[in-house]
């Protein structure tokens, strides 16, 4: 029971952050109906970035959060920059062209951005510095640190703020009306092209968080840690139901879950033959298994045919 109370909590941690970018890949689609299989990079480069400024704020001798602080918020307008270049530069001349060119875009800047980083930050693992509390705290048996207790409820805060944003404000009408139907919406005088932007800027600024959060939890980024995060967030999107915010925040959850229990517990069980490094298995058997029996998702598809 102790080993299965922690691999509960590994998930919940793992999940969140899965949650966090998931919610990128699932705002772009459920308004564009594109996948922007560059949103992983845009996580890398806030990681990247942030370790980078909080390798300068180190010496300064600023308490551990205060420096974490400071990377994140240097990261966080530097991904919504990127987001916004990609929707403006990658996306938006291609937005009534045939549904393959803009899928092939999306995996081209992938490329482009992984590449850019390594020509900046280089190949070598970058490691984030201990800084952070790290204290032990006993549930039930199994251990839980600050750090993982604050990616939890940073996560929840998060999403809470976008769900509000989304179904209380004006802009959050602006994005559900352009959702539906572009044309009416903007027959109705809603700015699609600044809600559409919008989006990229605020998937952007909740991947550098995520970055952030994988960095400080794993303790070192490098630039091609984007690629396998995004494929899972995304499996995270499609099991929630791909276009559906709540569906997204779920599907993370679930997914970070079931791959710390195959990681851990089934692999207690099975000796050790299905372990961490087939961690990766159990997310994509879950990404198959949605797909054949229920491709829209545990929450459906909030997505509306168009005109």
């Amino acid at each position: 029971m102790d080993i299965f109370i922690q691999q509960i909590i590994n998930g919940l941690v793992l999940g969140s952050i899965y949650a966090l970018v998931a919610l990128g890949y699932t705002m772009v689609y459920g308004i564009l109906g594109l996948i922007n299989f560059a949103h992983g990079e845009v996580v890398m480069i806030g990681a990247l970035t942030a370790l980078t400024a909080i390798g300068l704020l180190v010496p300064s001798g600023l308490p551990g959060p205060v420096v974490v602080l400071g990377g994140l918020l240097i990261a966080i307008p530097v991904c919504m920059a990127v987001g916004f270049s990609i929707e403006r530069i990658a996306y938006r001349p291609l937005r009534n062209a045939p549904r393959l060119a803009p899928l092939i875009t999306a995996i081209g800047v992938s490329i482009v951005l992984q590449q850019l980083a390594m020509m900046g930050w280089g190949r070598n693992y970058h490691t984030f510095p201990a800084i952070l509390p790290t204290t032990p705290h006993q549930v039930f048996g199994a251990a839980i640190t600050d750090l993982q207790i604050l990616i939890v409820v940073t996560a929840a805060v998060l999403m809470s703020a976008l769900l509000w944003l989304i179904t209380r404000t004006r802009l959050g009408r602006a994005m559900r009306a352009t959702s539906e139907n572009p044309a009416v919406a903007r027959l109705m005088g809603v700015d699609v092209d600044r809600v559409i932007a919008i989006t990229f800027v605020l998937g952007s600024a909740l991947a550098a968080v995520a970055g952030v959060m994988v960095a400080a939890n794993y303790s070192i980024a490098h630039y091609a840690m984007g690629f396998m995060l995004g494929l899972k967030a995304f499996t995270a999107a499609v099991l929630g139901g791909i276009g559906n915010v709540g569906g997204a925040m779920l599907g993370g959850l679930l997914l970070g879950i079931i791959e710390s229990l195959g990681a851990g517990y089934i692999g207690d069980l099975t000796g050790g033959f299905l372990g961490s490094h087939y961690q990766d298995v159990f997310a994509f058997f879950v990404l198959i298994l949605v797909l054949v029996f229920r491709p829209s998702g545990l929450m459906g598809e909030k997505v509306a045919e168009r005109a």
